[in-house]
């Protein structure tokens, strides 16, 4: 925190300390500056929506790999998996879907309790 004449810098990213820092002018012309604690989330609840955030999105992008592996042909074509594995992978989307769309929703409700 740098505290000139008239003017007062609060440096919050590069402090540890999360402090509200405000000046004013009395009645008599003196800068009186006062200082208050800031109301910050905790980062324990943030990292926790981050994390489920994250876990969702591997989900969801495992869910569409699968789709796009099973049913766009690409992957066949190129020949990075053959026809057997595509006609396998687009029975068993009829499992995984479902599965990982549990998933996700699964996770979204562990935070609410």
């Amino acid at each position: 925190m740098l505290a000139t004449h008239k003017n007062v810098i609060s440096t919050a990213l590069f402090s540890p300390l999360s402090v509200k820092v405000k000046a004013k002018k009395s009645i008599n012309g003196e800068t009186r500056i006062s200082m208050a604690k800031k109301d910050n989330f905790s980062t324990k609840s943030t990292s926790n929506l981050s994390l489920k955030i994250v876990s969702q999105a591997i989900v969801a992008v495992l869910v569409l790999g699968f789709i796009d592996a099973g049913y766009s042909g690409d992957w066949s074509r190129i020949g990075v998996i053959s026809k057997e594995t595509e006609d396998l992978l687009k029975t068993a989307a009829f499992l995984v879907i479902p599965l990982c769309a549990f998933l996700i929703f699964s996770i979204s409700k562990k935070g609410k309790k």
